[in-house]
């Protein structure tokens, strides 16, 4: 059992996959074996997939900018450190005091590209605040963990009434 909690809470560590990976995964081991909790599958999903924000927060833009001068990773260092800085600017205007729901949005609508790691960086990158781009990101991933168990159980259900 420790073995698929394991699993679960790596999967949700991983950028791109994730808790868009990792509560499939939890539902899958729970199909195979009913004592699996949910409840403990969900708090270990949450806590691995918010464990590198702070990390990423903290140190990514510096490693870009770091790294923007670099004989090999210059020029993609400095191209991610410009769209990010266009990107940014954009969204400020746009969204002006909804910058915080944006973010929210962003990481809580589950497509490939958003997420944590992503919302994260953005937020870096755009120099918020880092207590508000903290509870914007923990928001988002519960409403991404809230999409992501509603599909899954529309899903599983369809297919063990047709599998069933």
């Amino acid at each position: 059992m420790f073995k698929k909690y394991l699993v679960v809470f790596l999967l949700s560590m991983v950028p791109l996959v994730e808790l868009r990976g990792a509560i499939p995964a939890a539902y899958g081991f729970k199909v195979d074996d009913p004592a699996f909790n949910m409840l403990w599958a969900y708090i270990i999903v949450a806590i691995g997939n918010m464990i590198p924000v702070p990390f990423i927060f903290f140190f990514a833009r510096k490693v870009l900018e770091w790294g923007a001068d670099k004989p090999v990773i210059g020029k993609f260092f400095t191209f991610c450190l410009e769209k990010g800085h266009k990107g940014g600017e954009k969204l400020k205007e746009k969204a002006g005091r909804g910058l915080f729901v944006a973010l929210l949005l962003f990481v809580g609508i589950p497509l490939p590209g958003t997420g944590a790691w992503t919302g994260t960086l953005a937020a870096s990158i755009l120099d918020m605040d880092f207590k508000s781009s903290i509870l914007a990101v923990i928001l988002g991933v519960a409403l991404a963990a809230v999409i992501v168990s509603v599909v899954c159980l529309l899903g599983f259900g369809a297919w063990l009434g047709i599998a069933g």
